[in-house]
């Protein structure tokens, strides 16, 4: 009888110890983390991880703590689309609790005293900086990436310096714009861009035949664009927004052109993480 209870034991703890560890699967995922109102994207494949922003506190980390193994300290490359609280004060606690290997951010500065913080982590790391333009490729374990904004490549006296010049100009504009290709799935991933770069985007060729949108600058009026919006032809848009937020977002015109579209929309204030996985073929939402 005890030989028969330990053996029950063993069995119960081994399924305790596989059901906690999760073992990675050989699906591409990707995550809008319900970070409330700002955005942050987690991109993985088994323990290959893309962060894109860290929304507007820590919950960045609860996560990050979901989705990766326990064991797995390691980020691959982390972007911030531009310097702006509720996509880059997460952050810095990412910064502070995992190894990034690589940081893709513009080198637009911040006058926000959170804004210096994450400069200061920034500065005492040994990272790879990558400065983005148009065009640039990236790939990380079969994941393809392009860069489609910014539109230009600046030349600074010191590329690993972030906040490397001000400027006037209206920040979400600044915004990194990336295609990701996997298989013949592929995701828009478009931070706070607006109106104003619309046309530059869809002239870049790069946005036809488009799985996954993730909807500009939280749903706002001021983000997608009809045009755009018809050129991605999207399968599936998510909107990343907080709950009863005080800039009524998303725009009831914004969810108007989606709907009319037939397009499948998921939001984080109803939904909260939203994970879509691919196998480079079909996709589906867990």
């Amino acid at each position: 009888m005890k030989k028969y209870f330990l053996m029950v034991l063993v069995l119960i703890l081994l399924v305790f110890v596989l059901v906690l560890i999760k073992l990675p699967d050989d699906n591409l995922h990707i995550v809008t983390c319900d970070v409330g109102q700002g955005d942050a994207i987690l991109i993985f494949k088994k323990n290959t991880q893309i962060l894109i922003d860290g929304g507007p506190d820590n919950k960045v980390l609860n996560c990050l703590s979901r989705y990766m193994s326990f064991w797995d300290k390691r980020i691959e490359l982390v972007i911030l689309t531009h310097p702006q609280s509720d996509h880059f004060t997460g952050l810095i606690d990412v910064f502070r609790k995992y190894r990034v290997d690589m940081f893709l951010a513009n080198q637009v500065d911040s006058s926000s005293d959170s804004y210096q913080v994450l400069k200061n982590e920034v500065r005492g790391l040994n990272l790879n900086m990558i400065n983005p333009k148009t065009f640039m490729k990236l790939k990380i374990d079969n994941i393809n990436m392009e860069i489609l904004n910014p539109h230009e490549l600046q030349d600074y006296l010191n590329k690993n310096v972030l906040g490397a010049f001000s400027t006037k100009e209206e920040l979400n504009n600044f915004s990194i714009v990336t295609r990701f290709d996997y298989g013949s799935f592929s995701a828009l991933t478009t931070g706070d861009m607006g109106p104003s770069i619309t046309q530059r985007i869809i002239e870049t060729n790069k946005t036809s035949d488009i799985t996954f949108l993730k909807v500009p600058h939280h749903g706002s009026k001021n983000g997608l664009v009809k045009d755009l919006l018809l050129s991605v032809n999207p399968k599936i848009a998510v909107i990343s927004v907080g709950a009863k937020n005080s800039y009524g977002h998303p725009s009831p015109e914004i969810i108007k052109m989606l709907e009319d579209e037939h397009i499948i929309l998921k939001r984080t204030d109803l939904d909260h993480d939203i994970e879509v996985v691919t196998d480079g073929g079909k996709w589906w939402v867990n």
